[in-house]
């Protein structure tokens, strides 16, 4: 198969439309799809189907990306050590969650960028669910997401994972009575049946959380504060209002406010990489999760051995 083609396949799975590789690439809307066509009799598969005004991959062509993507790779690299190492250039769109941005996120960029200058990153900020609706549509390249490990969360297969670690969970509590910073146990737990607790104002998850949370202890949280910003929930705990769960990273000492460890009883938040798999075959990409996964050392918790573009990922499209 034509090497020019299996790019154009890998930059229809990375990009989403015809328009954006055809812009990326600098060909012709109808050169491009003249390329897929033969790209399908090559394959003896059908790679694209319509929808709507514009086209998907069909499973037989994500599965031909994936393969692509690997194969351009290698091409790739060994183009490189036969003809010297260039610099790399372009724009990664990243989008990312705020509390890992302080400890994580800035340090590996400014990293990256003094290394790499031809290298610009872009941040996005948002929250898992709309960073899975930007990295499927193709606005972000790159995304740090997470999930509960007391509520897996089932990600796309159109997306690629790889793990880069954990961090603990907290439970936030008003100073006073048996309010204790050692590890939470069900007996404590139990006495906040009656307590009032935060959750987020989008439900979803961070809610299941605190249910299975408290379900562990033998009760139903009465949930009866809705706060996303991290920081006023801490503000609501130090004003004797309500508990909550605030994972590591977030948690910031604070007088009136004790954070209890939650250990097995709230289990960990889990943090990964995602990207198309397409996107893991280009450097810039490949470049920031590495430095990512530096960055992640010594801040979170069972950081993965290996850089994630050197690692086999979990879930999404590897599965």
């Amino acid at each position: 198969m034509d090497l020019t083609r299996l790019r154009l396949l890998v930059e229809l799975e990375r990009l989403g439309t015809m328009a954006a590789v055809s812009e990326t690439t600098g060909m012709g809307t109808s050169a491009v799809s003249k390329h897929f066509a033969v790209l399908e009799r090559e394959a003896g598969a059908q790679l694209l189907v319509p929808d709507g005004r514009r086209v998907r991959l069909t499973p037989a062509g994500h599965r031909l990306a994936r393969h692509a993507a690997d194969i351009l790779a290698r091409v790739d690299t060994a183009r490189a050590e036969l003809a010297g190492e260039g610099e790399p250039v372009g724009r990664v769109e990243l989008v990312s969650f705020v509390s890992v941005a302080g400890p994580i996120v800035l340090p590996a960029v400014r990293r990256l960028q003094a290394d790499h200058p031809g290298i610009e990153v872009r941040l996005v900020e948002h929250e898992p669910d709309e960073a899975l609706e930007l990295l499927q549509s193709g606005a972000a390249d790159l995304g740090l997401l997470y999930d509960y490990s007391l509520v897996p969360r089932r990600f796309p297969g159109t997306l690629t994972l790889r793990p880069i670690g954990t961090e603990p969970l907290l439970l936030s509590q008003p100073s006073g009575g048996e309010a204790t910073s050692r590890i939470m146990t069900r007996r404590r737990l139990s006495g906040l049946a009656e307590a009032s607790w935060i959750a987020n104002s989008r439900g979803s998850d961070e809610d299941e959380l605190v249910r299975r949370l408290c379900a562990g202890a033998g009760f139903a949280p009465r949930i009866r504060h809705r706060i996303d910003n991290l920081e006023i929930v801490e503000q609501v705990v130090a004003a004797g209002m309500g508990v909550g769960v605030m994972p590591k990273l977030a948690a910031a000492a604070r007088r009136g406010v004790v954070h209890s460890p939650l250990g097995d009883l709230g289990g960990t938040r889990r943090i990964s990489l995602a990207s198309s798999a397409g996107g893991w075959a280009w450097r810039p990409i490949a470049l920031l999760a590495d430095y990512l996964w530096q960055a992640a050392q010594g801040v979170l918790d069972d950081v993965a051995p290996t850089p994630p573009v050197s690692g086999r990922g979990s879930g999404g499209a590897e599965e």
